[in-house]
């Protein structure tokens, strides 16, 4: 009953949408015009991707510690490591750019030797005051040396702030305003005003700058983002009508083909903009993914209409066909495909949910619009001349089926023993894979931007910020001698973990209040003796300008503090390691009835992250081959097939887990996704063969081998076809400038090639061998909808 009523519909659709051409071309016209007004909404993504749910323990731990100091990445570092930066007219130069950087509105406030305060005593009213470190402009070389050398020497509480007394670098802070930090504004900022700024200094002085900081990672980042969505885009535009050219060697096909894509990619950034979600480094990946996956349906489409034109001629039974025939199968695999996609929804990352949203509903839309578009185009046409229907005999696609028949018939446990040898070494290549957490790996190599992150990792340590935040449960507590050296000693082993720089917090201030105490000598750069701390502590609270600097470092009730010190890039390993060693150090020096200790920061947020997503994407993975075992069970109402169709599809993942660890390629969020979406693409041809396959055996009363070998040549030339297609589609990713978008193109690719060689030698092999325990229709039992109808039997079979 159910099959009749698909058969019926489909060919009630197919009638449907040839009597109302003229109306469903308008009503794709309206929603392509209201999609297009939905542009406007699209918006490019300013803010971090937001990978840890809200209710996380460590989102929670970060959205308190925003709340009591802010957030923590507004900080843009300018450094400069070249002595002739101490030549008068380059050193003033410098301040003036300090200058420049605090007129813009942008910007909260900048640190650097321009406005650099001193911290001294006044004798007279037993008090301290800043005083400006420069007075006036330097005039000649000599001040600029005894500048550098009081700075280097007389001011340790800015050292690894604002310089490197080892290599004599010296550094610039510019403080966004917070409030701007994930608004376009930023953008503008830092391409215009601070570039612009950066190049005059630069041509002025031929000094280099290195520039970092979140806020500038960030902007670069979402700019390549917005450059890359192009190349892209036009890319698999050109790859995918180049190799669907050379298949059909017909304009006609390939301007339509590329015609339905186009609108695919229209439709693709109205939805984004209709759901008002930031277009991100995923979801640009969406347009190009709708123009690799809509053309093998084009493929489908038009091969069998050109089939029905070469068989009667009839162009309105052959467009009929073309709907009533391909049109199940092909909705078929695009449910698989984008149940591959849809998986992501279930999990709790923002990033990845939109993703699976609009990459999922696309999917569906894609297909509708090949099933409507290529159909109504080709009624208003000629019927195909026979220069374009060549392609259907063409010698070398029939020496490639000839050889897969000739490998499946001949070489089976050849086939079985090289599986099984893939498998192996593919597992021992899985153990030798790492997860990665690293914040710069995927960052565009040999760029500016990111050599200038290097640049600060060396020399000051990472830009990463870590923040350890010390609660004493009661008010004023800070400032207490024992909180003060309990927290000297965290300072103490964050300073000895090579990876971690030097922590700023109020120590550094009390140790530069005591120096300060006794006339700015450097030796007296530390925390004051118990018998010093009560005046030393009483002249400092009488300052009111030093009350102003504990607001960075304390909060308003004295009972909290934070403790901020900065991260290299290291592998997540390495990270984990650092932050047990930190939780251990802690939990020895802060004991738990007196003080609430946590370790907090972006850096630490990304580590957090990265295992979050990892282990989510494996749980996505996995209920996506659920998913679509369940989808293939009710086709086909078979478990033994299900397991059969299921073996063809897991090796390539499998063999693909394997050479990432061969190659040394990581798994991280990027690279996870490679096994959903190969996985959910790759399904698409199981389907199709089995579906041919079951047909077969009807038609040739359960012959295993004829209906094998007909399956094979029936499928394996539009199996083929769009193999190539997605492989070189997918291949496009790989001249993206990310490392992470890079390794999906190209592990996709490999996967799908992969998956194509499993389905069309080890799925028919697998078929051949067991031909006892499924040739039969108890085990075989009928479909639940027929993907392929009665009439679409191969001549052969007839």
């Amino acid at each position: 009953m159910l099959k009749k009523l698909f058969q019926g519909f489909w060919a009630g659709l197919a009638r449907i949408i040839l009597r109302n051409r003229i109306l469903i071309l308008l009503g794709i016209v309206a929603a392509t015009v209201f999609l297009g007004l939905q542009w406007k909404n699209m918006r490019f993504s300013n803010t971090e991707a937001n990978i840890l749910p809200d209710d996380h323990p460590e989102t929670v731990q970060y959205e308190a510690f925003v709340k009591l100091f802010g957030q923590e990445d507004n900080a843009i570092v300018l450094a400069i490591k070249d002595s002739l930066l101490f030549l008068p007219e380059n050193f003033n130069r410098w301040n003036k750019l300090s200058k420049q950087f605090e007129a813009i509105p942008e910007t909260d406030f900048v640190i650097s030797t321009e406005n650099l305060k001193e911290l001294v005593k006044d004798n007279e009213k037993q008090e301290f005051f800043l005083k400006p470190f420069l007075d006036s402009p330097a005039k000649t070389k000599e001040e600029v040396v005894a500048l550098k050398e009081h700075l280097f020497n007389n001011l340790p509480f800015y050292e690894n702030l604002l310089f490197n007394k080892e290599s004599g670098s010296v550094r610039m802070v510019v403080y966004m305003d917070k409030d701007i930090l994930n608004e376009p504004v930023r953008n503008e900022f830092i391409l215009n005003d601070l570039e612009g700024l950066v190049d005059d200094f630069e041509k002025e002085t031929g000094l280099d700058v290195r520039v970092s900081g979140m806020p500038y990672i960030r902007t670069w980042n979402s700019k390549i983002i917005i450059d890359e969505i192009g190349i892209f885009i036009l890319g698999a535009l050109l790859v995918t009508s180049i190799i669907f050219f050379f298949f059909f060697r017909s304009f006609r096909a390939t301007f339509i083909s590329m015609f339905v894509v186009i609108i695919g990619v229209m439709w693709a950034f109205g939805i984004l903009g209709l759901f008002k979600y930031e277009i991100t480094i995923l979801t640009a990946l969406i347009p190009p993914l709708i123009i690799v996956i809509g053309i093998p349906n084009c493929i489908f489409l038009i091969n069998k209409y050109q089939q029905e034109v070469k068989k009667h001629g009839n162009q309105a039974l052959s467009l009929q066909r073309v709907i009533s025939k391909i049109g199940n199968a092909t909705l078929m695999t695009n449910v698989t495909t984008a149940s591959g996609f849809a998986t992501f929804i279930i999990l709790d990352s923002d990033l990845l949910k939109e993703f699976g949203i609009v990459a999922s509903i696309n999917i569906l839309c894609i297909f509708m619009l090949s099933l409507l578009i290529i159909p109504i185009l080709y009624s208003f046409m000629p019927l195909p001349k026979t220069k374009h229907l060549k392609h259907l005999n063409k010698k070398w696609i029939d020496l490639f089926v000839n050889w897969m028949e000739r490998i499946v018939r001949n070489h089976r446990i050849a086939v079985y023993i090289t599986s099984v040898i893939v498998l192996v070494l593919s597992i021992v290549g899985i153990y030798q894979i790492e997860i990665t957490g690293s914040r710069i790996e995927d960052l565009p190599k040999n760029t500016k931007f990111v050599n200038d992150v290097r640049f600060f990792e060396e020399e000051f340590d990472g830009i990463m910020p870590v923040e350890v935040v010390v609660d004493t449960k009661q008010k004023n507590g800070i400032l207490k001698p024992a909180t003060l050296l309990r927290m000297d000693q965290l300072a103490t082993e964050i300073s000895e973990t090579p990876e971690l720089s030097k922590s700023v917090s109020v120590v550094n201030l009390v140790k530069y209040s005591k120096q300060a105490f006794y006339n700015g000598i450097p030796k007296y750069y530390q925390l004051p003796t118990s018998q010093e701390n009560t005046f030393i502590m009483d002249v400092a609270r009488k300052s009111a300008d030093n009350g102003n600097l504990l607001e960075s470092f304390v909060d308003s009730t004295g009972q909290t503090a934070r403790m901020t010190t900065f991260m290299r890039d290291v592998k997540t390993e390495r990270m984990e390691e650092i932050e047990s060693d930190l939780i251990k150090s802690i939990a020895k020096i802060f004991p738990k009835e007196r003080y609430n200790v946590f370790i907090t920061g972006k850096a630490l947020l990304f580590l957090k992250g990265t295992k979050y997503l990892v282990k989510n994407l494996l749980l996505s993975l996995a209920l996506a081959i659920g998913l679509i075992s369940l989808f293939m069970a009710y086709l086909f109402r078979s478990f033994r097939m299900i397991l059969i169709s299921l073996v063809p599809n897991l090796l390539p993942l499998v063999i693909t887990a394997g050479l990432m660890g061969y190659l040394g390629v990581p798994i991280k969020p990027s690279t996870i996704l490679v096994f959903s979406i190969a996985f959910g693409i790759s399904v698409d041809d199981t389907i199709h063969f089995l579906a041919k396959y079951r047909q077969e055996l009807i038609a040739n009363r359960w012959q295993i081998k004829k209906s094998v070998y007909n399956a094979l040549r029936e499928t394996g030339v539009s199996m083929f076809y769009t193999s190539i297609v997605l492989f070189f589609g997918f291949s496009v990713f790989i001249v993206s400038s990310f490392g992470g978008t890079k390794a999906l193109g190209g592990l996709v690719s490999a996967t799908l090639l992969f998956a194509m060689l499993s389905n069309l030698i080890l799925l028919p092999s697998l078929l051949l061998s067991l031909e006892k325990n499924i040739a039969n229709k108890k085990v075989f039992k009928k479909p639940q909808i027929n993907i392929l109808p009665k009439e679409d039997e191969s001549p052969k079979s007839k």
